[in-house]
């Protein structure tokens, strides 16, 4: 399962972000969305999982504080 996670804190870095969600089970991915000339976050990114820890990690995380941010977690509805 991908899953989106937005509002993320600047300073969360990939590691980061696959430890807030380890918590849940495996993490197959975890990649922080970072603006190619700055090389800074761009406030989200996508974590890979399987279905049933995905399931658990949305509705657990979704809308929790995270360094003082809410996080928007949800399933990815991909690329189009």
């Amino acid at each position: 399962m991908d899953i989106y996670v937005g509002n993320l804190p600047w300073s969360i870095d990939d590691d980061g972000l696959k430890n807030l969600f380890s918590e849940y089970g495996e993490v197959m991915s975890a990649k922080v969305i970072k603006d190619r000339e700055t090389n800074r976050s761009k406030g989200f990114g996508f974590v890979e999982m399987d279905d049933d820890s995905g399931e658990s990690a949305i509705s657990s995380l979704d809308g929790s504080d995270v360094e003082g941010r809410s996080i928007k977690v949800n399933k990815s509805k991909g690329k189009k």
